[in-house]
């Protein structure tokens, strides 16, 4: 390692203006620096492409969950909105809608024994089924955020593990050479302070980007709650009404 960085405070010297730019300090550092410098680049990108999805996602969903709302509250049949929904829902408060509608149709199907014991087995099988499907979707939501997490807080560390490196490398040069020059010292300490700062710019978006999505996610999760609990209240009095009918 000595060789190595003899060899670089030498040719650091012998360039009469060193290539400080970024390209130029990510091939002059050594094999760690360049390392740390790859694995904090990658995990950027791939924060960058998570935040993009979400944001993505969440819009739609949201214009998604709007107009399912409007067609649920306009007043039409409810199996004739399940109809026209078919198999397959593509949003999550369609396949809430989606879940309890199946259980109910099941039950009506092949409902025996008294009203009473009816009601009370259906409105249990209906919020369970609402309940684990609602967890599934946001769990499903929530993918990826523990990533932001992690760079978020791993990012400034990791790069500051190759700021130190850099520095050192720098020390190591000026004990070699016994030159203080700062044509010896400055593309070393150039090369560690750029790991720094991408540490920053890799977690930076991250961290902001956690917060603002796991504020979304637990928004639109408690709106898909409200919804499960009006459309629970809703089959109840249809349940009812059939009981009173009867």
């Amino acid at each position: 390692m000595e060789n190595q960085v003899v060899d670089a405070a030498i040719l650091a010297g012998s360039v009469g203006a060193a290539d400080l730019s970024l390209i130029g300090l990510f091939f002059r550092a050594d094999a760690v620096v360049k390392a740390v410098l790859l694995l904090l680049i990658l995990a950027s990108f791939w924060c960058w492409a998570i935040i993009v999805e979400k944001i993505l996602r969440l819009r739609r969903l949201i214009v998604q969950a709007d107009d399912f709302e409007e067609s649920f509250w306009s007043g039409g049949s409810l199996e004739d909105l399940y109809d026209r929904m078919g198999a397959r829902p593509d949003h999550p408060m369609a396949f809430l809608f989606a879940a309890a509608m199946r259980e109910w149709r099941r039950s009506m199907a092949g409902s025996a024994g008294s009203e009473q014991t009816l009601h009370a087995g259906l409105q249990e099988r209906i919020g369970q089924v609402m309940q684990l499907t609602m967890n599934r979707e946001v769990e499903n939501l929530e993918r990826y955020l523990g990533f932001l997490a992690t760079v978020g807080s791993t990012a400034p560390f990791i790069g500051l593990f190759g700021t130190v490196w850099g520095i050192m490398n720098s020390f190591q040069a000026i004990a070699l050479t016994k030159n203080t020059s700062l044509a010896v010292v400055a593309p070393g300490i150039a090369e560690a302070l750029f790991a720094t700062a991408l540490g920053l710019v890799a977690a930076i978006p991250a961290v902001v980007a956690y917060n603002k999505f796991s504020t979304d996610i637990v928004r639109y999760a408690n709106r898909l709650e409200s919804f499960a609990g009006e459309f629970s209240a809703i089959l109840s009095r249809q349940l009812e009404e059939r009981s009173q009918d009867s």
